[in-house]
């Protein structure tokens, strides 16, 4: 397929910068992790935009490659993913909290994952007051004290099944606070708690406990259906070791100007950064309202070709500053595309530089951006 493109918000005909989205890396990561886990099903978190990148093209294209679970956080978003993909499974992580978003998890098929008591007991009157009974998942807390049922809370639930009258229980889950790290206890005494408990609430249902970090921990923590995120939009899993995904994003951008300087100053906001005579400076169109972070400032780098271009100064709203001095002239000029991720740099490098996580750096990039997707079925009209 050809790529298409999609401008940024107004339709410019120049953005700050490009970011180069590759739907069919997506996919083959998908692939991989659902060859490596089978015969449990692998579905795939496509939350807060696709991390970013775009729920509605890279849902389309793991739809297309088999994939029939999709997670999301807020009901809005599945509301969104429901108007896209007709025929599959739509889990909402952060569960039900009225109902009036009962009624369009119901209207839109949404399968709410509830989180507390409260949550049930709201769902199951809903289903109850309606005569349906409403599909849903029990989250269990099994270490990270953030969303689900304590455990103790969990066990007394396996003890009242009528506590689930009017409710199909379709997933039980559960979340590893430490997945990316495989020599952390945290995680076995995870998996055990979940193994222990997870079984008896929901009877038949499907058991979800691994994230990216979880797939790559081994086949105990797999059970029947694994949740990869970050690990599809090519994140390393695991920390300290060789990322085994594929690279899906490109950042690029274009030097708006060259400066040849010849006496002694400064450069950017606080005058950060000093320069002598015969320095040149590359001005390239992105900033930190791009995402493209000021934590980075004085700190990360460019490629151009093969040329390592520092950082230098603050990173502005919409420009940043490099260090072109070793630069052959004939390869900088007004209009050249520098590297901010891809080959050279991974948005986990990137993180790294700028003292975040791979996570933030995917999903700040800004709709400034032109977006440009290239595989699946890129030359089909932009869905963003």
């Amino acid at each position: 397929m050809s790529p298409s493109e999609t401008g940024p918000r107004g339709g410019s005909l120049r953005a700050g910068g490009t970011l180069t989205i590759d739907l069919d890396a997506i996919v083959a990561n998908w692939k991989a992790i659902a060859e490596r886990v089978a015969p449990a099903r692998t579905g795939a978190v496509v939350k807060a935009d696709a991390y970013g990148l775009g729920m509605a093209r890279v849902a389309d294209a793991l739809a297309n490659a088999g994939c029939d679970t999709f997670f999301v956080a807020l009901p809005d978003e599945g509301r969104e993913l429901r108007a896209l993909l007709a025929d599959v499974e739509i889990f909402v992580f952060e569960g039900v909290l009225s109902d009036d978003e009962a009624l369009l998890m119901a209207e839109h098929r949404l399968i709410p994952v509830l989180n507390d008591r409260t949550q049930l007991d709201l769902f199951r009157a809903f289903a109850h007051a309606r005569g349906l009974r409403l599909p849903c998942a029990i989250h269990i807390d099994t270490g990270m004290n953030r969303l689900g049922f304590a455990s103790s809370e969990a066990a007394a639930l396996a003890e009242d099944p009528a506590a689930l009258d009017g409710l199909d229980v379709r997933v039980v889950m559960s979340h590893l606070a430490c997945a990316n790290d495989p020599g952390e206890p945290l995680n076995e005494r995870q998996r055990a708690t979940f193994a222990n408990l997870a079984g008896r609430i929901g009877r038949g249902a499907a058991l979800s406990l691994a994230n990216s970090g979880g797939v790559f921990l081994g086949a105990p923590y797999h059970f029947d259906l694994v949740r990869p995120g970050a690990a599809l939009y090519g994140l390393a899993p695991l920390n300290g070791r060789p990322n085994p995904m594929r690279r899906v994003v490109q950042l690029t951008a274009p030097i708006v100007q060259v400066r040849n300087i010849d006496s002694p100053g400064t450069v950017g906001y606080g005058a950060t950064h000093r320069v002598g005579v015969r320095a040149k400076i590359a001005v390239v169109s992105i900033g930190y309202a791009d995402g493209y972070g000021f934590s980075v400032g004085n700190r990360g780098h460019a490629f151009l070709g093969a040329a390592r271009l520092p950082v230098v100064g603050r990173i502005s709203m919409d420009l940043i500053t490099l260090d072109a001095t070793e630069v052959p002239s004939g390869l900088l000029y007004p209009g050249a595309e520098v590297e901010l991720i891809g080959a050279n740099i991974s948005p986990d490098d990137l993180a790294r530089t700028g003292a975040t996580i791979g996570y933030e750096v995917l999903t700040r990039l800004g709709s400034r951006l032109r977006r440009r997707y290239i595989g699946g079925r890129s030359a089909v009209g932009s869905a963003d």
